[in-house]
């Protein structure tokens, strides 16, 4: 049973601005997420990710450090999560994510030159957030061995898809007539 598909396809539609978006256990914490879904989640992640040499796994605070510490805890890699406070501890690099609903400053410790990371977020819509990680790894001089986002939300612009890097989903859905459509069951680079 495809339970990522089913509580899509369930999920709750809300307007904000013009903007219509699924809530979701994965995304947005309601409904609870149950343990089974966050299995299923991680199985497809780690099948799917290219983990080999992986030093580090990469997540933004906080929808992502739930998906993020499964795998970590299936892999034995270690996890940081790149938070919106600032500490002002050695080797903090600041980086702006901007998204299609905010900006930001976000913060990341523990990456250094050399680490063959994987950036791992819940949901790929505007790209923004992928697209501040993903310079901001590179300014460091992180490898970015694979980037995957769990759920990606296709329509729209999307920042990160002009760049170098194939983000890897497991599943591609569109917001229409005020329903979930499941766009792609597998995902799709």
């Amino acid at each position: 049973m495809d339970l990522l598909k089913n509580s899509l396809l369930n999920a709750p539609i809300i307007e904000k601005d013009g903007y219509h978006y699924f809530v979701h256990p994965i995304s947005d914490g309601v409904p609870m997420l149950q343990p089974e879904l966050l299995r299923e989640i991680t199985i497809r992640i780690i099948r799917k990710a290219k983990l080999e040499d992986v030093d580090k796994i990469v997540t933004p605070a906080a929808m992502g450090i739930h998906i993020s510490t499964a795998v970590s805890l299936m892999t034995d890699i270690p996890l940081v999560v790149v938070r919106k406070r600032q500490y002002g501890l050695d080797g903090e690099v600041a980086l702006s994510q901007v998204t299609g609903y905010s900006e930001n400053e976000m913060y990341v410790n523990d990456v250094y030159e050399g680490d063959r990371v994987l950036l791992l977020d819940d949901v790929l819509s505007t790209g923004g957030t992928l697209q501040g990680l993903t310079g901001a790894l590179e300014d460091i001089g992180a490898e970015i061995s694979d980037v995957v986002a769990v759920i990606k939300k296709v329509g729209g612009e999307n920042k990160i898809e002009d760049s170098e890097y194939d983000v890897k989903t497991l599943i591609n859905v569109d917001v229409v007539d005020g329903e979930v459509v499941i766009v792609d069951e597998n995902g799709d680079g």
